[in-house]
């Protein structure tokens, strides 16, 4: 047999791989060399097991002559990846009538009654697929048991029970190969990643039965809580049991480690649990992981049956990384490389406890990570009476817009009924660190009734309990068990080993001194990207902004935008003197300018109480300013070209807090950047006035100080000419939300409503506004870097979309040579890891 690659003892030698024979199988082969008690296995290859599907009968008696003509046998799956799973484990084969008899005098007539019962309702259910209740009626277990189910086997098939091992074993390892093979099978495995014609190898082992005389049983062994990562022996051992009856949830099982909650191994069989601790140390040093160790006890003798990584989550995975890294059991990069940069949200956020119950109503777009519990709102307003009341609350619109934003602030969650990733919702709720849910469109959302209807007919009003799950995207009822966020000392030493490897810069989009603080607080490299319109939703702001726009000339625009410098100029100087003299690139105004005019004819009365002015001149101004397709219209360098006075007024807000902030510590060094440019003479154009505010402000102080002036790339034709627009400014900074908007002309905030379609159809491979889309929007970013530095070759690039904090994309602006990317403050760890792991696969040529 050891000439035999696809049949083969497993041995210290033997010919035996992950990709041959499966994950099981050389796992067995790594404990075999570590001396461990496993008891003998043979290993069947992929293609063995092929054959047997396909009818060819392998060579039985060989596999047998392995073993003692008396040893009962269990047959176990052996994929390539233990979690593509497989057919369940069949134990005890070989019991028969004469076997029962010989283990009756050694472990007792109602052990070895328990086996061959065991053996044959599994044999009946899995091998000759029987239904099982066709044993429902037996109440009785033991020797009448076995004997009732023997009759039943008998009843159903019209044939006695197979009472040869070698029948036995080969009607098995058919049935286990067949079902692999099996539609439903197949399409399980796939879910878990599994390719296609993904093999399935089996393992044959000598059976320790578990049960006798003496303290017998099974169980599992871990070093590692696996929730938490934390040292701690965790597991479940049950007496007189076999394979993982110990995991059952509705049996008596003992604890490891003494408990005041009950018995433990610890005190029936001290000398087997020291035995146990030390395998799986042994076990952790030399296979580089936590391993979880199954075994099986025979008379105070411990037997290892298996070993597999421990089940673990995103923040045990971390600490287990960061603890073999420590005690040089593996390096810090590989530490690094161990870490999913997506887990890294499970941290960075309050979760559901994953053994929590989940009343789930329904699921949307999981658009900003975390968990929160609140009291239902359906306005801003309510959100923050709710927060000012010490009561949380989620926020509940159908849609929300640049008014919520002061109650996104409020609530603990945001729930909405449209959108998509990049839809207002999403975007705002991942700056915040704030749980949300998008485009939840099966619940039916009645906000002016204050009224929200799940799919199964459930109604929730104002003050009803809901939790947002933003990381899984679902919407549950009540309050269940929460994981607080762990960002503890081994998140920091990972995240001191990733900053030592990347070779690309990671910034933060912070609109507000709350984000920069928190960009600070994640080692962000300065600011991205600083919407400055979102400072003018305070009320007190948006009242003068609309001051502004009715007034009727550009004096009297300049005179009321004067009551706002004050405010702008504070804004900057907190965020200058958090950022600590690091960059800090400032966005001039984007927003069309009617997004700050109330839409309901009660907000349009307001208004003209307010401005004192005739509601009739309200409500045509209103209308004066609606566009048919704002995202398109008069915002961005198109109102800096046309409405120069807001621009005029935050680049004075900007060069005035620059020197206000550099009289502490260094000299600050401003980026200001012109948003939606398509054409070199709109740069000219603003450039000019800025330079001239700069100068302003410059003899005014008696200071002189440096700034640097770049552009938001969003528009396709700003890619196509970065050769013209490249050599007026210092940086091009690519908006990725936008180009790929107008890439595809695609609206991001109503593309949830079909995306989910268009991805499971394969139109798309992935949301483009999730993962970049490299191909086509790609493409542009290519064409524009390639332009711009052919053009001024030291202009610096980056992207400042949502895409920066994405782990595919950043792949995408490395490969360009971009000097950084810049993303919401809490996606700014995922971003650093995920560099730092493109950096590492690089240098070992991956």
């Amino acid at each position: 047999m050891q000439n035999n690659p696809h049949t083969t003892l497993i041995t210290t030698q033997a010919p035996v791989s992950a990709s041959t024979h499966g994950g099981r199988a050389k796992c067995l082969q790594r404990l075999v060399r570590l001396d461990l008690p496993v008891p003998r296995t043979v290993a069947l290859s992929f293609d063995a097991v092929r054959r047997i599907a396909e009818g060819h009968v392998p060579d039985v008696t060989a596999i047998l002559d392995q073993f003692d003509e008396t040893t009962l046998l269990c047959v176990r799956p052996s994929s390539e990846d233990p979690d593509w799973g497989g057919p369940g484990a069949i134990l005890n084969i070989g019991m028969n009538d004469a076997r029962y008899s010989e283990l009756s005098k050694t472990i007792g007539s109602e052990a070895a009654a328990a086996l061959y019962l065991r053996f044959v309702q599994s044999y009946a259910v899995h091998v000759a697929r029987l239904d099982a209740d066709v044993f429902d009626d037996i109440d009785a277990d033991g020797r009448e048991g076995l004997r009732m189910s023997l009759r039943a086997y008998e009843d159903e098939t019209d044939e006695t029970f197979p009472l040869d091992r070698g029948e036995q074993l080969i009607a098995v390892l058919r049935s286990m190969a067949r079902a692999w093979g099996g539609t439903s099978a197949r399409l399980l495995r796939q879910a878990k990643g599994a390719p296609a014609d993904a093999g399935l190898g089996l393992v044959i082992q000598e059976m320790i039965p578990g049960v006798g005389n003496g303290e017998c049983g099974s169980g599992v062994l871990q070093l590692v809580d696996p929730t938490t990562g934390m040292l701690q022996v965790n597991g479940r051992y049950l007496s007189q049991s076999q394979g993982r009856d110990a995991l059952g949830a509705d049996v008596a099982a003992f604890y490891l480690a003494k408990d005041p909650r009950g018995k433990s191994l610890e005190e029936v069989a001290p000398e087997a649990f020291a035995e146990l601790k030390a395998y799986a140390a042994l076990m952790r040093a030399k296979l580089r992981e936590e391993m979880q160790v199954e075994f099986v006890i025979q008379n105070g003798e411990v037997h290892i049956l298996d070993g597999v990584r421990v089940q673990r989550s995103a923040r045990a995975a971390m600490r287990i990384a960061v603890r073999l890294a420590e005690d040089g059991i593996i390096s810090p990069q590989e530490a690094v490389m161990r870490i999913d940069p997506h887990s890294l949200n499970e941290m960075l956020h309050r979760q559901v406890h994953p053994e929590a119950r989940r009343d789930v109503l329904t699921t949307g777009i999981a658009a900003s990570p975390g968990a929160a519990t609140g009291k239902l709102v359906f306005t801003a307003a309510e959100a923050q009476a709710s927060a000012a009341r010490g009561e949380p609350c989620v926020l509940v619109r159908r849609e929300t817009s640049p008014e919520d934003v002061r109650g996104m602030h409020a609530a603990v969650a945001v729930l909405t009924e449209k959108g998509g990733m990049t839809s207002h919702a999403a975007v705002i709720g991942r700056g915040l660190g704030l749980p949300c849910i998008v485009g939840a469109s099966e619940m039916r959302f009645q906000t002016r009734k204050n009224l929200l209807t799940a799919p199964d007919g459930r109604v929730f009003t104002t003050g009803d309990t809901l939790t947002i799950d933003g990381t899984s995207g679902q919407v549950l009822a009540g309050q269940p068990a929460m994981l607080e966020a762990a960002l503890d000392d081994c998140f920091q030493t990972l995240m001191g080993w990733a900053d030592k490897e990347r070779d690309i810069d990671i910034r933060a989009n912070a609109d507000t001194p709350a984000d920069a603080q928190t960009a600070r607080n994640f080692m962000a490299q300065g600011i991205g990207l600083c919407r400055t319109e979102h400072m003018f939703f305070d009320p007190g702001r948006l009242i003068v902004m609309r001051e502004m726009i009715f007034a009727q000339t550009s004096s009297g625009r300049a005179a009321v935008l004067e009551r706002l410098l004050p405010m702008q100029r504070e804004d900057f100087v907190q965020l200058f003197r958090i950022m600590e003299g690091q960059p800090v690139c400032i966005r001039l105004f984007d927003p069309p300018l009617h997004e700050f005019l109330p839409t309901t004819r009660s907000g349009q009365r307001e208004l003209a109480e307010a401005l004192d002015l005739p509601v009739s001149d309200v409500e045509r101004r209103v209308a004066e300013m609606s566009e048919y397709n704002p995202m398109l219209g008069l915002r961005g360098v198109r109102l800096g070209v046309t409405v120069p006075e807001i621009y005029d007024m935050q680049a004075r807000a900007i060069f005035e807090a620059t020197l206000e902030a550099s009289k502490d510590g260094a000299p600050v060094v401003p980026e200001v950047m012109i948003p939606l440019v398509s054409a070199k003479r709109e740069v000219e154009l603003v450039k000019s006035r800025i330079d001239s505010v700069a100068a302003a402000v410059e003899s005014e102080q008696g200071k002189e100080f440096e700034y640097r002036l770049g552009v938001m790339v969003e528009t396709p034709r700003a890619c196509l000419r970065a050769n013209e627009i490249a050599p007026q400014v210092a940086f091009l900074s690519f908006g990725t939300n936008d180009l790929t908007q107008m890439t595809y002309g695609l609206s991001r905030d109503d593309a949830g409503r079909f995306m989910s379609a268009y991805v499971r159809q394969g139109v798309f491979v992935e949301d483009p506004f999730h993962v970049l889309d490299s191909d086509g929007v790609g493409e542009l970013l290519k064409l524009g870097a390639e332009r711009g530095r052919q053009a001024q070759p030291n202009v610096t690039l980056s992207v400042c979309g949502e895409h920066g904090g994405n782990p595919e994309s950043i792949a995408v602006c490395r490969e360009l040579g971009f000097d950084y990317v810049s993303c919401s403050p809490f996606r700014v760890p995922v971003a650093r890891l995920a560099s730092a792991q493109l950096a590492i696969s690089s240098r070992l040529g991956g």
